[in-house]
C-alpha cells in the first residue's frame, strides 16, 4: 500500500517552469531564449544601468605577453572612463564598461573600472576554452549565456560606443557585426567605433582595398576612428558621445523600421561624430 501511494506521488505533475527536464528540451528553447533577454533587462532596470561603454579584444593577451602593453592600456582608458562617468550628474549609471567577462582585455577593461571604484559588466559564454567569469566584474552585473546571438544583442543594443583592441575571430566577428548594423542604421542612433592600435588594424584588415575593390564606399570608413593611447581615445568618447539621458532607463537602442528609401533603393546615412566635448 505504501509503495502505491509513493508511485502515485511521483507521478504527480508539476509547474512547467520547475520542470528542469522539459526546460533544457528542444522545445522550450524558446523560452531558454526569452530568459536571455529578460535576466538582464531586469538586473539593469533594478541597477539603474542607463548605458555602456563596450570593450572587445582578444581572451589571450596577457599582460606580460608579447601584445601586453594592450592590457596595460585598456585597464587604463577603462579606468579614465569609469572616473568620467562617475563625475556626470545622472539618476542613473551612464557610459558603464561592458565586457564579454573572460580573461585578457576583457579582465583588463573590467579591472580598470574597478580601480576607479566603478561597477563594470561581464557578459560571460560558457566555452570549452578561454572564457571563465573574470573576478573585475561586478558580481550583480555578471551574466552567463548560452546563446551568442542574445548575448551580442545586449552589447549592441545597449552601447554608446564600443572599443576595439587586438583579437581573434571572436574580436573580429564582434567588429563586423556591429560595423554592418551601424552602416545599415539597423539601430536608431549612432554609435562611435574605436579600433585600438591602428598599426595591429592596418595589417590585419585591409580596408583601402575594400574601398578600392567597390565592396564597401569611401564614406563607410568614416564609421572608424583610429586611437593609439587611453588618453586619445577618451578624447575621442567624450567629444562623441552626449552626456544628456534621453528615454528610459536602461536605453535599450530601437530596431530603426523605416530607413529612407530613394527610387526603390535603401540609403544609409553615415552618422559622424558631434563637435561638442563633454568634460
Amino acid at each position: 500500500m505504501e509503495q502505491n501511494r509513493t508511485s502515485e506521488a511521483d507521478a504527480e505533475p508539476s509547474l512547467a517552469y520547475l520542470n528542469e527536464e522539459f526546460l533544457d528540451s528542444d522545445e522550450a528553447r524558446p523560452l531558454r531564449i526569452i530568459a536571455e533577454y529578460l535576466q538582464p533587462l531586469h538586473a539593469f532596470s533594478r541597477h539603474r544601468v542607463h548605458d555602456t561603454i563596450v570593450f572587445f579584444g582578444s581572451a589571450r593577451i596577457r599582460e606580460d605577453g608579447p601584445l601586453g602593453r594592450y592590457y596595460s592600456e585598456a585597464r587604463e582608458l577603462a579606468r579614465l572612463i569609469t572616473e568620467w562617468s562617475k563625475g556626470l550628474e545622472s539618476p542613473a549609471h551612464r557610459f558603464i564598461v561592458c565586457t564579454g567577462g573572460g580573461g585578457g582585455i576583457m579582465e583588463a577593461a573590467n579591472c580598470g573600472a574597478s580601480d576607479a571604484g566603478g561597477r563594470s559588466i561581464g557578459l560571460n559564454i560558457g566555452l570549452p576554452h578561454e572564457q571563465r567569469p573574470n573576478d573585475c566584474v561586478t558580481r550583480h552585473l555578471s551574466f552567463e549565456f548560452h546563446y551568442f546571438f542574445m548575448r551580442k544583442l545586449w552589447f549592441a543594443h545597449l552601447a554608446r560606443a564600443i572599443v576595439v583592441f587586438p583579437g581573434g575571430f571572436g574580436s573580429l566577428d564582434e567588429l563586423f557585426e556591429i560595423l554592418t548594423l551601424a552602416q545599415t542604421q539597423k539601430l536608431d542612433r549612432p554609435m562611435l567605433i574605436l579600433l585600438y592600435g591602428s598599426s595591429f588594424w592596418n595589417e590585419i584588415v585591409n580596408f583601402q582595398a575594400l574601398v578600392r575593390q567597390e565592396l564597401i564606399s569611401r564614406e563607410d570608413l568614416e564609421l572608424i576612428r583610429f586611437v593609439d593611447s587611453p588618453s586619445e581615445a577618451l578624447e575621442v568618447l567624450q567629444a562623441g558621445l552626449e552626456a544628456e539621458m534621453e528615454g528610459v532607463t536602461p536605453a535599450f537602442a530601437k530596431s530603426n523600421t523605416s530607413l529612407r528609401r530613394s527610387a526603390g533603393v535603401r540609403q544609409y546615412p553615415v552618422p559622424r561624430v558631434t563637435d561638442a566635448t563633454i568634460r
